[in-house]
């Protein structure tokens, strides 16, 4: 078997070099499509736009917990789990205890840039990926603590920018929380 002619060697380089820009280029469309979240997630606090800067790429959403928050002394904690294929990408979690025990916050790894106080609650710490609350809960009928909590994934984010969206979740998380639980009430 002979070598093909020139003639015949460039068009046919050609063409496959288009083929595999194509199929590349799908690939990465593939690879770039953002899942679809529910219209609204974790408790019913956070919408769709919420949650999409910490979802990344991937086709299957799986959310798992309940639908609210509404914690009381028996129903002490509530847990909710978003995964894009199989890989967590956000955690919010709250949790409730009678007035007097304390929350315990361990350290934070040294590695990692240092947290900063967040001015919510009684207590708040901000990270860049993820955010912590306490708070008092003193109600005419009822008195308790709560620890709220939310992290995320945060490595296809821009730089900088993941403080800021933490933050802004955790407000409206806390906010809604707070009316869910009854706090202060």
């Amino acid at each position: 078997m002979g070598r093909a002619p020139r003639s015949r060697t460039a068009p046919l380089l050609a063409v496959a070099l288009v083929v595999a820009a194509v199929l590349t280029g799908c690939a990465e469309a593939q690879r770039a499509a953002a899942p679809q979240l529910p219209e609204r997630t974790c408790f019913g606090v956070f919408t769709r736009s919420d949650l999409e800067p910490l979802m990344g790429d991937g086709r299957t959403v799986t959310v798992s917990g309940p639908a609210d928050a509404r914690l009381t002394a028996q129903r002490r904690a509530a847990t909710c789990n978003v995964d894009v294929d199989g890989r967590g990408r956000v955690l919010v979690a709250a949790t409730r205890q009678p007035v007097g025990q304390s929350f315990f916050w361990p350290p934070t790894d040294q590695s990692e840039p240092a947290p900063e106080p967040l001015a919510l609650g009684d207590k708040g710490i901000l990270w860049d990926t993820g955010a912590r609350v306490a708070l008092t809960c003193k109600g005419a009928e009822d008195s308790f603590e709560l620890e709220l909590s939310l992290s995320g994934s945060v490595e296809h984010m821009k730089p900088g920018t993941s403080r800021a969206l933490f933050t802004s979740l955790m407000a409206k998380y806390l906010e809604s929380v707070k009316h869910q639980t009854r706090c202060g009430v």
